[in-house]
């Protein structure tokens, strides 16, 4: 089954791919040439580090290969919803705290916490789908129940 992911959220990961592709892989392939010529690779750390180094980047790029093939890419502009769907914006006052927060529901491959992107499959967002502005939704994090009031939604790019 493919994955949802937003148009931004697909640009973005093949920018990643287009950089390690062009920019990192090939210099990791010149630093193992350099560390290869300092003689014995056996004791050689600037080698081993480097070959670590080509080994993750290799890795990262199966993994943003395999995550660009599988997704499905949903066109978020334009949409506009009484309800939170995925996509949306949505501004959250906590309950009991009257902490402000602001969540985009995005795919799984483009989940951002600290850029308020979150996963639309994360207890928060599975809490705040099919809800309308007004509406109070629990949501069992794994640091408790917590209660966040809809103050609004909206859709961005």
């Amino acid at each position: 089954m493919r994955k949802p992911i937003t148009k931004k959220g697909y640009e973005e990961l093949q920018k990643r791919l287009e950089l390690l592709e062009k920019v990192d892989r090939p210099k990791i392939v010149q630093d193992i040439v350099e560390a290869r010529a300092h003689g014995d690779i056996k004791e050689n750390a600037e080698y081993h580090s480097a070959k670590e180094k080509q080994s993750f980047i290799e890795g990262r790029i199966n993994e943003l290969r395999g995550a660009l093939s599988s997704s499905q890419i949903i066109d978020t502009k334009g949409l506009d919803s009484e309800s939170v769907i995925f996509g949306a914006t949505v501004d959250l006052i906590n309950v009991d705290s009257g902490e402000k927060r602001v969540y985009t529901l995005v795919g799984e491959y483009e989940t951002d916490i600290e850029r308020g992107l979150i996963s639309i499959n994360s207890p928060i967002a599975r809490a705040l789908l099919k809800r309308e502005i007004g509406e109070v939704v629990k949501v069992n994090a794994p640091g408790g129940i917590f209660e966040y009031e809809i103050k609004n939604i909206y859709f961005g790019e």
